[in-house]
């Protein structure tokens, strides 16, 4: 299994993973976010995206405020740049995004570790149920995506849960 805590698996991966690799070494962002246990999660790393899909990076802040400043002082003069402070699932966090190159660029950040952050742990198990259910369910997903679901709801209509497809798949055991 790959190790999406790190960024090497994708130089070996398909056509716009090796580009996200290139992007993401060239602009050193992991290394500017590397106290903040940054992860590349989302659809990328494990090939259903699209072509607009973007590069979501979780960080785990402990100082919201410390955190902010640094993704303003590190990316506001990118293209798109924004940045605002979200409740997610009742928590607090910093949402970012910015364009570089032909990629949008989300960065994360929440006081949670973050291989316990719902991102991470909805990608994983994805990822899982992505090696057991081979080629067809894949191609699957990437048409449900291509109609307007998101990428859990997705996954949960093929696998037919019901409630809230972001808790529902927190749920699957693979």
């Amino acid at each position: 299994m790959n190790d999406f805590t790190k960024i090497d698996y994708l130089k070996s991966g398909n056509k716009r993973q090796r580009q996200a690799y290139k992007v993401l070494k060239k602009i050193k962002i992991l290394d500017h976010l590397r106290s903040y246990n940054p992860i590349l999660t989302g659809t990328i790393p494990i090939d259903i995206d699209l072509t607009n899909s973007d590069l979501d990076i979780i960080c785990e802040c402990k100082n919201y405020e410390e955190f902010y400043i640094l993704l303003t002082e590190l990316f506001a003069n990118e293209k798109d740049f924004q940045i605002r402070t979200i409740n997610c699932n009742n928590v607090k966090s910093i949402l970012a995004k910015f364009r570089i190159e032909s990629f949008e660029i989300e960065i994360f950040g929440q006081n949670i570790p973050t291989q316990e952050q719902n991102a991470y742990k909805h990608m994983m198990i994805e990822y899982k149920i992505l090696k057991k259910m081979g080629a067809k369910f894949k191609t699957d997903i990437r048409k449900l995506k291509k109609e307007g679901l998101k990428t859990e709801p997705a996954f949960a209509k093929l696998l037919g849960l019901t409630g809230n497809p972001y808790e529902e798949l927190l749920k699957v055991q693979i």
